[in-house]
C-alpha cells in the first residue's frame, strides 16, 4: 500500500461559508448525495504526480481515502483520512494542490446547489446550457473582462513521447513570450507542456499575471490530475459542457499529437465550425507537432476530409516542427479575433456568437447501447456525422480510463461500433495507429482495445 496522511485542512481562496444543507449533502453518501463525488475528485486532485491514467485502479489503491465537511463556527474544515502522502510536506498539504482542492470543492457545491435543478438553468435547452456553462466559469473566476483576448487553448494527449512533450513545450514558450496565456485539460503530457513553456516565458516578460487554466469535468479528472502549474481550475459537470467551456473561454486553439481523448475534441470543435451560422467565425485553429509528428497529422487529416468534406480543411492549418511561426501565426490571428469581437460588439471574455448544435451539448453517457446505436455514416450533414463520431471517441475515452467506463468494459465486455464500411475502414486505421504509437496508454501500460468495430 502506497504512504498515506490523514490531516484537517481550511479551504484557500474565496470559499464561503456552507449552509446546514449543503454541508450535509457533502456528507450523503447515497445516490443523491455528493460525497462519492466530492472523494473522487479530491482525491484526484490529492495524487497529482502519480503516474497513472486508470481512474478505477487510483480509487482501488487508495480505497481507505475519505474526507468529511465539517461545519465550524469560523467557516468550514476539510477532514482527510488516508490521503496520498505526496500531497504534503513535512505534513502540510503544498498550497497548489489546496487551491485545487478548493477548487474542486466551490464547483461541486455551485454547480448541484446552483445550476442543476435550477428554474433559471434550462439545461435542455442550448440557450440554457450555454448560461449554465458562463456561470460555472464566472463562479470560477475565470472570465476576466477587463483583459483583451490572450487565451489560446491547447489540446493533446497525455501519453505522448518525450519529443513530443519538449515541442509543446518549447510552443508554450513562444506563446508565453508573445504574452498569451495557456488553457488546457490541466492534465500531464500535451496539457502540461506548453503551460510549463510559457511559465518560463511569462518569467522572462515579467508577467506576474500568466494564466494556466486547467478546465477538467469527474470523469476524466481522476485519469488526469490537474499538473501543478495550473493556477486556476474550473471542474465542469461533465464533458459536453467542458468542451463548451473551452471553445468560449478560448481565443484561439493550438493542437498537439494525441490519442481518442485529442480525437474527440478535433471533432467537437470542427464539427461546431463546420455550422452553417459558424461560416465566418474568428476562432484560429493549428495542428503542429514535431517532424515526427509529421504523419499522425497527415493521418488526421485525411480522415477528416474523408469524412467530412474538403471544406473542412478551411477550418484549420497544420504546421510542423517550427514553434515560432506556431506563436507568431497564434498572436496575430488572435489580434484578428478582438478586432472581429469589436466589429461584432461581441465579449473579449465569453464567445456569445458561436452558434452550437444541441447535438453537441447533450450529455452522453456511453452505454454499450448507446455505443452501439451511434449513426455512423455519411447520409446527414458533416456537423451531424461530426457530433456522432465525437460521441464514439468519448465512449472509448470513457473505457479506457474512467472508473465507470472501465467497470462497464469488465461487466459486459468491449464497445461495439457499427459503421458504413467506407468509414469503419477509416476508423479502423486510425485507431490502429493510435495503438501502435502508444496514444490510448501511459508509456509501459500495455493497451487492451475496450471497443470493437462491427
Amino acid at each position: 500500500m502506497p504512504e498515506t496522511l490523514s490531516a484537517t485542512v481550511s479551504p484557500l481562496r474565496s470559499m464561503e461559508v456552507l449552509s446546514q444543507h449543503e454541508v450535509n449533502r457533502l456528507r450523503d453518501t447515497s445516490k443523491s448525495g455528493l460525497h462519492d463525488l466530492l472523494r473522487r475528485c479530491s482525491l484526484a486532485v490529492l495524487s497529482t504526480g502519480i503516474m497513472s491514467d486508470d481512474g478505477l485502479k487510483l480509487m482501488e489503491t487508495y480505497r481507505d481515502f475519505d474526507i468529511e465537511v465539517i461545519q465550524q463556527d469560523r467557516g468550514i474544515r476539510l477532514k482527510l483520512t488516508n490521503a496520498p502522502a505526496q500531497a504534503f510536506v513535512d505534513g502540510k498539504m503544498i498550497r497548489g494542490i489546496r487551491e485545487h482542492l478548493s477548487s474542486v470543492l466551490r464547483d461541486i457545491v455551485y454547480v448541484y446547489n446552483e445550476i442543476q435543478g435550477h428554474r433559471r438553468f434550462d439545461l435542455t435547452t442550448g440557450e440554457g446550457t450555454t448560461n449554465a456553462v458562463f456561470h460555472i466559469l464566472r463562479k470560477a473566476g475565470t472570465l476576466k473582462p477587463e483583459r483583451d483576448p490572450s487565451i489560446a487553448v491547447c489540446w493533446g494527449g497525455h501519453s505522448i513521447s518525450r519529443k513530443e512533450y519538449d515541442y509543446s513545450k518549447n510552443v508554450g514558450y513562444q506563446l508565453g513570450l508573445r504574452e498569451l496565456d495557456i488553457c488546457t485539460g490541466c492534465g500531464p503530457g500535451a496539457m502540461k507542456g506548453p503551460m510549463k513553456g510559457a511559465n518560463l516565458a511569462h518569467a522572462k516578460q515579467r508577467m506576474a499575471d500568466g494564466r494556466y487554466i486547467g478546465i477538467s469535468e469527474p470523469g476524466i479528472i481522476a485519469a488526469e490530475a490537474p499538473n501543478p502549474l495550473v493556477n486556476e481550475l474550473v471542474v465542469m459537470p461533465d464533458i459536453e459542457k467542458r468542451l463548451e467551456a473551452f471553445v468560449r473561454l478560448g481565443h484561439g486553439i493550438v493542437v498537439f499529437p494525441g490519442g481518442v481523448g485529442t480525437a474527440e475534441e478535433i471533432l467537437y470543435l470542427l464539427g461546431i465550425l463546420l455550422h452553417p451560422d459558424n461560416h465566418d467565425m474568428a476562432l484560429p485553429v493549428i495542428f503542429t507537432g514535431p517532424e515526427s509528428a509529421a504523419e499522425y497529422f497527415q493521418r488526421i487529416d485525411e480522415f477528416l476530409v474523408d469524412t467530412l468534406g474538403e471544406a473542412v480543411r478551411d477550418k484549420y492549418r497544420i504546421i510542423i516542427n517550427d514553434p515560432i511561426a506556431v506563436a507568431r501565426a497564434m498572436r496575430e490571428d488572435i489580434n484578428h479575433v478582438m478586432q472581429y469581437r469589436l466589429d461584432h460588439q461581441d465579449a473579449f471574455h465569453y464567445n456569445w456568437r458561436l452558434t452550437i448544435d444541441r447535438d453537441f451539448q447533450e450529455t452522453f453517457v456511453p452505454t454499450h447501447e448507446a455505443m452501439a446505436g451511434l449513426a455512423l455514416h455519411r447520409n446527414q450533414p458533416a456537423h451531424e456525422l461530426a457530433a456522432n463520431l465525437r460521441r464514439a471517441f468519448s465512449g472509448i475515452v470513457s473505457g479506457n480510463v474512467k472508473e465507470e467506463g472501465i467497470r462497464a468494459i469488465e461487466a459486459h465486455g468491449p464497445f461495439l461500433l457499427h459503421a458504413e464500411p467506407d468509414l469503419m475502414r477509416q476508423l479502423d486505421e486510425m485507431l490502429s495507429s493510435f495503438v501502435a504509437q502508444g496514444r490510448m496508454k501511459l508509456p509501459g501500460q500495455e493497451y487492451v482495445p475496450c471497443y470493437r468495430l462491427m
